[in-house]
């Protein structure tokens, strides 16, 4: 494999290019009109323009796509995640072109895309799932009464989307048919596919995925977990791993969950399992991701692995180098996602032009990013700026630096989740281990009395922090020192979609 073309943009396509470069391969950016100047533009060996601003006059454009990598004499495509990376037709429509799709096959896609067809599949296979229906909702009345059996709180969710998009909570059975019909209109018109089906409510879960890599001759592995508990509206914000809740062996009960399921639907190159794990530790499978996850650094940064290396070696058709054995956990690691946000308003993104940015340095920290200053966020795409990822040898002191490097990340122009990300690391809940996705809607108000209150606030967080010290027999590099970063508002988004 020579040349790759990287199908999408930003920081995501930049982290691909860098790995390739290392590797000694040429790589092809695309870019929409509005990215002319971008830095993965500027980076790609090669760089051609595919149409207007708006994804879907060029970034989804897959035809298009195929057509410049047969043109430019791409051996391989990768995807990145979002806009082409879960679309089986153009991974087919890739291999069909005699290009390598760097990523899983589309006949994997298609079993794990489903929802109820992944769940079909985790039964079949004794993987753990939460009570509900195991195929779409056609007769409304039928289906309350199965709801009824399975017992109220219930979840509405569509079976092609994710996102938050067709979901609805029932607490009460009186309002099953009204969420019912609302959940199956948006599912059909963000998918095209109104299909939806019931699971029990599971109150107070974490979310915590199991990374699964897997090459072409039947093996697979898996990465160790990821907690991405902390979410607005079923979106993650802050991700680490591994997860502090987990024991031993849970640990290898849902890593070999995930690698039962890969091997199931035939699974090669990365993808991740998700999971809800209740109070108990009862673990339930929610679905598979058959992409690279943006959250992967943290999963490299214990293991020591590149994992986009790994996927350019699968691809190429090498078996991997390692098996289960020889996989450890070193270390922690905890990502916050640096996006255009305003959280004092319930996180509504926000454009501009960047007006200072200027990235954190130092031991154990990691900015990925597609940005400079004088850039400007655009209405077109994710409001996604960075991944700034602390790593040490334990919890607290990965939590130290990432509060440090949060301090030293400077950011005007546009509203930020900096300032969250600080105030989430410092919450007793959080630093004491106990939290759920339930985290931001039971404790963050959005005003300025539900910041933290430095007086009794800070030392119950400080006490917190002590008896982590004990807990982990290690000292916690945390610092207490508050930066404020100032911007501007530019409020007018509309449709963006989160990966």
């Amino acid at each position: 494999m020579n040349k790759i073309l990287v199908a999408n943009r930003g920081e995501i396509a930049l982290r691909v290019m860098r790995s390739a470069r290392e590797m000694g391969i040429k790589t092809v950016a695309v870019y929409s009109e509005a990215d002319r100047k971008a830095l993965h533009v500027q980076y790609a060996d090669e760089a051609i323009c595919i149409g207007p601003a708006p994804s879907s006059q060029s970034y989804l454009l897959g035809d298009k796509i195929i057509e410049e990598s047969v043109r430019l004499h791409a051996d391989g495509i990768h995807p990145g995640y979002g806009f082409l990376s879960e679309n089986a037709a153009f991974a087919r429509k890739v291999e069909q072109a005699g290009i390598t799709f760097i990523g899983p096959s589309p006949e994997s896609m298609e079993q794990m895309g489903s929802k109820l067809a992944a769940k079909e599949t985790a039964k079949n296979h004794h993987v753990p799932l939460v009570p509900g229906t195991a195929e779409p909702i056609t007769d409304i009345l039928e289906a309350k009464r199965i709801g009824s059996e399975i017992g109220f709180p219930l979840l509405i969710k569509a079976s092609a989307g994710g996102g938050g998009k067709g979901m609805r909570i029932v607490k009460e059975e009186k309002d099953f048919e009204e969420y019912v019909n609302s959940a199956m209109s948006e599912a059909q018109a963000a998918f095209g596919d109104g299909s939806v089906f019931l699971e029990k409510y599971i109150a107070s879960p974490r979310h915590i995925e199991i990374q699964v890599l897997g090459d072409k001759h039947g093996n697979v592995v898996y990465l160790f977990e990821r907690e991405c508990s902390i979410q607005r509206r079923h979106q993650k914000l802050i991700e680490e791993a591994p997860s502090s809740i987990l024991t031993e062996s849970l640990r290898q009960k849902m890593g070999e969950s995930a690698v039962s399921l890969a091997k199931a639907c035939g699974y090669y190159n990365a993808g991740t399992v998700e999971f809800l794990v209740d109070d108990d530790l009862n673990y339930y499978f929610l679905e598979m991701n058959t992409r690279l996850q943006v959250e992967h650094p943290v999963t490299e940064l214990i293991t020591g692995l590149d994992l986009v290396k790994e996927q350019i070696k699968i691809a190429r058709g090498e078996k991997l180098s390692f098996r289960q054995e020889d996989l450890q956990i070193g270390g922690h690691a905890i990502e916050l996602r640096v996006c255009a946000e305003d959280p004092m308003n319930n996180f509504l993104p926000d454009t501009g032009i960047l007006n200072t940015y200027k990235r954190p340095q130092g031991t154990g920290v990691r900015v990925d990013d597609a940005f400079e200053q004088g850039m400007e966020i655009s209405i077109y795409y994710d409001p996604l700026l960075a991944k700034l990822i602390a790593y040490g040898k334990d919890r607290n002191e990965a939590i130290g630096r990432l509060i440090r490097a949060i301090d030293e990340y400077q950011i005007t122009g546009v509203q930020t989740t900096l300032g969250f990300g600080r105030w989430v690391l410092q919450h007793p809940n959080f630093v004491s281990r106990s939290y759920d996705t339930g985290f931001i809607q039971k404790y963050f108000l959005p005003e300025p009395v539900s910041m933290l209150k430095e007086d009794a606030a800070e030392k119950e967080i400080a006490a917190l922090i002590g008896a982590s010290f004990f807990y982990e027999n290690s000292t916690a590099e945390n610092s207490t020192n508050s930066k404020s970063v100032t911007s501007q508002s530019h409020s007018n988004w509309r449709q963006i979609r989160f990966w």
